[in-house]
């Protein structure tokens, strides 16, 4: 079989990568070919991608998009790790570029009144340019289109109501969801970006591309989700919730799009198959001394902050904390980490007040108490990352390590002895795999991926509840329960520990089901 997959992001790629979408794009391919599939990727070079060396053009492409002849330029790129059933195109066109503060941006800042209307502009294009050299047989005969994401969905559009396009129908489409909540909703007409202003030349049937909500926009997610021939989530348990509507905060389902989910369900087309991890046999999980981890943490603290202007608060706050346990030469006896995004769906537990009325951290740190210090490493948005600096001030056994390295986040997961992953939804999740890889159970709550991967008592444990505060209040619970286990019976936390460096999650079983599930038709 011959797979097109069709991304926004391809971390197989120097400098392709912004979130999960990156990863998997990179992991996938290489399974697949050890099946003896053949696969290209391909994305926008967003003005960068095809300068790497040893870039090859491979095909000019001319195609009218906003009513104006354009041309794009394939490339085929040199991947970080070669393999010779694998193959990285990109795509070079104006339109991709984005230079802000400094760097070429992969995604678009725009502003709350105009959301997603550069990045949906740029992928609608891509995904022109992506048409028009599958039509000219850029990447072979293929067998299946797997896109990844609403940035892909217009391909859909294209292949169902573009006249130039119809060869696409003879193709197998797979759609897979990454992140339900961002859905590129732009309108029908009207505006610079919009349908009509990308493909004048379409006459579309509304209803089948239409948001649920705002009938005079199209979604691509609801496009993916209605037009492909098969729909992926990335575990199987996030597949079930997603049929049900959101009761936001307490419960992330179908965020608008469950009647499409259930209808999918119904037909046999959407599939949860849980993401797999690396499990490299040469790699050395990077165990460190005490000391040896507080220096490379305060490196990294002290990296941060000479790129800066001012001194943040807690950046300062850091350094001071891990000076003072360095001064102190004492190992603590629990160390609590977590390696995370500091973004509502990550961090909502960590602030919402339990029912003694005190933030899911402030009854984390209280059970700690002086038995240990939990190091939480992240970025995010200012009101979480304002929060966590205020409560690293109050807290003398919490550290926040405001910025990101992937050598802090390694040492973070090889030398922990409890992650916490407290997501409010998590389609797959991938840090509690890194953590178990390594030995270091988790402590997360049950829901999506989080609960394919963990075993409450076996290889981790797992926290529940039917509103906010019951999920803050057995989070901390869960934890003072843990925290006896290690305490009082080191024979069953080592089981634990054991059973979580045991457990594997590997892309081959993965990938098979893709093969049996998202590529092989009826």
């Amino acid at each position: 079989m011959n797979i097109l997959m069709v991304a926004s992001e391809n971390d197989g790629l120097k400098g392709g990568k912004v979130g999960g979408i990156g990863d998997v794009v990179r992991d996938v391919p290489p399974s697949l070919a050890m099946e003896g599939l053949d696969v290209s990727v391909v994305t926008p070079s967003y003005g960068f991608l095809h300068r790497v060396p040893g870039a090859r053009p491979v095909r000019s492409l001319t195609f009218r998009f906003g009513g104006t002849e354009e041309i794009a330029e394939v490339y085929e790129v040199p991947g970080k790790q070669q393999h010779r059933s694998v193959t990285h195109f990109v795509v070079d066109h104006p339109g991709f570029v984005s230079y802000e503060l400094g760097r070429y941006q992969i995604y678009c800042d725009d502003p709350p009144l105009m959301p997603h209307a550069r990045d949906a502009t740029k992928f609608a294009l891509f995904c022109l340019a992506v048409a028009e050299a599958v039509k000219r047989g850029v990447f072979g005969a293929l067998d299946c289109l797997h896109l990844h994401d609403w940035h892909a969905a217009f391909l859909l559009v294209l292949r169902k109501y573009h006249p130039a396009y119809e060869s696409l129908r003879g193709i197998r489409t797979a759609f897979t969801i990454h992140n339900l909540a961002i859905q590129g909703v732009r309108p029908f007409e009207v505006a610079d970006s919009s349908l009509a202003a990308w493909y004048p030349e379409l006459v579309v049937d509304r209803s089948e591309l239409a948001d649920p909500r705002w009938k005079n926009c199209l979604n691509p997610m609801a496009i993916g989700i209605r037009l492909a021939d098969a729909v992926h989530t990335v575990s199987p348990s996030y597949a079930d919730e997603i049929l049900l509507p959101s009761e936001k905060p307490r419960y992330y389902g179908g965020e608008g799009l469950e009647p499409d989910l259930q209808s999918a369900h119904e037909k046999g087309r959407l599939f949860g198959i849980l993401n797999g991890c690396e499990y490299p046999e040469d790699r050395v999980a990077p165990r460190m001394e005490f000391p040896a981890l507080l220096k490379l943490l305060e490196a990294g603290v002290l990296e941060w902050a000479g790129s800066q202007s001012n001194l943040m608060s807690s950046h300062f706050l850091a350094h001071s904390r891990l000076s003072a346990l360095a001064a102190a030469s004492r190992k603590p006896k629990i160390l609590l980490t977590s390696v995370s995004r500091v973004v509502d769906q990550k961090m909502l537990l960590m602030v919402e007040p339990d029912s003694h009325s005190k933030s899911g951290l402030q009854g984390i740190l209280e059970v700690l108490g002086d038995r240990g210090i939990y190091i939480l490493l992240g970025t995010g948005d200012k009101q979480y990352e304002q929060f966590l600096t205020r409560m690293s001030g109050r807290f003398d056994n919490f550290i926040f390590l405001n910025g990101y390295s992937d050598a802090c986040a390694a040492a973070l997961y090889a030398n922990g002895s409890l992650f916490l992953m407290p997501s409010s939804f998590e389609p797959c999740g991938i840090s509690q795999m890194l953590a178990m890889r390594d030995g270091q159970p988790c402590l997360a709550h049950k829901v999506g991926g989080l609960k394919d991967t963990i075993e409450d008592g076996v290889n981790g444990f797992l926290f529940n509840g039917a509103t906010v505060k019951e999920q803050v209040d057995d989070f901390v619970w869960s934890l003072r329960e843990a925290l006896h286990i290690e305490e009082n019976d080191p024979g069953q936390w080592g089981d634990i520990r054991l059973n979580a460096a045991g457990s594997r999650f590997l892309w081959q079983d993965t990938v098979r089901q893709y093969m049996e599930k998202l590529y092989k038709k009826p």
